[in-house]
C-alpha cells in the first residue's frame, strides 16, 4: 500500500508520521511511562484512525534517543533506524523548502544542527530546554504541567522578575537595546506572582537558547534558522525571536508542524 511511518520516540513523548505514497495522512503525538509503550501506543493509534493495520505497512523509521531501546522489527515491518541529527536536519528543510540552515531543535533538551541538502552537522547541544521548564515550574510555582505554564506565563510581567539593561544604564549603548535582559530573575520581586515566575522562565529559556544560535552562526554565512520541536508551538517563543531576529539579523523561522520535523525528516533518509 506504500505505507512508510515516521517516529521520533523522544524523552517524554514520541511524535510519529504517516505517509502514503509519499503524501502525508497523519501526525500524532503520544505521551506514556515509558518510551517503548509509548511508541507502540502512537503507531496503534495513528494506524486505527486512519483505517490501516499493522500489516498495511511497508517500512518504518525510528529515530531519537528511546530508539535505543528498540531492536527488533517492529510488528514484523522492515525497521530502520536514523541518526536522530540526520533526521533533525532533513525534516527542517523539509518543512521550510531552505537549502541550508542552523537547525534548532528544542525538546527536552536543545540541539543545534547545521543542515545543508548535501551535508547535516550536529554543532552541539544544551541541557536548556523543556526539561528545564518543567522542573524549574515544578520548583517554583508548583506547576508541572506545560499547558498551565503556559498559560499563568500569559499573564506574567518580566519586570517583576528580570534585570534590564535600562535597570543599570543611564544612556542606551547601541549594541545593547535598553529593553535587553541584563540578568534572568536579577531583580526578582517578593510580590512576583506565580504568573511573573512562569513567564520568567520561559524568557530565560528563549534567551538562552536564542544566544546560543548567535554563537553557532558566529562565524557562518548561514542567516536562516528554523525552530522545532515541542517548545517552538509556545506562544512566548515567537515574541523572544522576533527580538533577537532584530537583534542579531537572523531569519528565525517556526515552520507548521513543527513538532513532527524529526519524525518527518527519518522518512527522508
Amino acid at each position: 500500500m506504500g505505507i512508510v511511518l515516521g517516529i521520533d520516540v523522544g524523552g517524554s513523548t514520541t511524535k510519529i508520521v504517516g505517509q502514503k505514497n509519499g503524501n502525508c495522512f497523519g501526525l500524532l503525538q503520544v505521551k506514556a511511562a515509558d518510551q517503548v509503550t509509548s511508541m507502540y501506543g502512537a503507531i496503534g493509534n495513528l494506524l486505527s484512525k486512519h483505517g490501516f493495520i499493522p500489516k498495511d505497512v511497508d517500512e518504518i523509521f525510528i529515530t531519537g534517543v528511546g530508539a535505543s531501546f528498540i531492536n527488533e522489527q517492529i510488528y514484523g515491518i522492515k525497521t530502520h533506524k536514523v541518526n536522530e541529527f540526520n533526521a533533525i536536519g532533513h525534516g527542517a528543510l523539509c518543512l521550510t523548502g531552505l537549502d541550508e540552515a542552523l537547525v534548532v531543535s528544542m525538546g527536552t533538551g536543545t540541539a543545534f544542527v547545521r543542515a545543508a541538502k548535501n551535508e547535516i552537522s550536529h554543532l552541539g547541544g544544551s541541557g536548556v530546554g523543556g526539561g528545564t521548564i518543567i522542573g524549574l515550574a515544578g520548583q517554583m510555582i508548583g506547576k508541572s504541567d506545560v499547558d498551565a505554564v503556559i498559560a499563568l506565563a500569559n499573564e506574567g510581567n518580566l519586570k517583576n522578575t528580570d534585570l534590564f539593561v535600562s535597570d543599570i544604564l543611564c544612556d542606551e549603548l547601541h549594541s545593547l537595546p535598553s529593553d535587553l535582559t541584563a540578568a534572568n530573575f536579577g531583580k526578582i520581586k517578593s510580590t512576583a506572582s506565580d504568573s511573573d515566575i512562569a513567564l520568567g522562565i520561559l524568557n530565560m529559556v528563549f534567551e538562552t537558547i536564542g544566544m546560543l544560535t548567535m554563537f553557532a552562526l558566529k562565524n557562518d554565512n548561514i542567516t536562516d534558522v528554523v525552530l522545532t520541536g515541542t517548545l517552538a508551538t509556545f506562544p512566548q517563543a515567537d515574541a523572544v525571536f522576533s527580538k533577537f531576529s532584530k537583534l542579531m539579523g537572523l531569519k528565525y523561522t517556526i515552520p507548521g508542524d513543527a513538532i513532527y520535523a524529526t519524525a518527518l525528516g527519518a522518512t527522508r533518509l
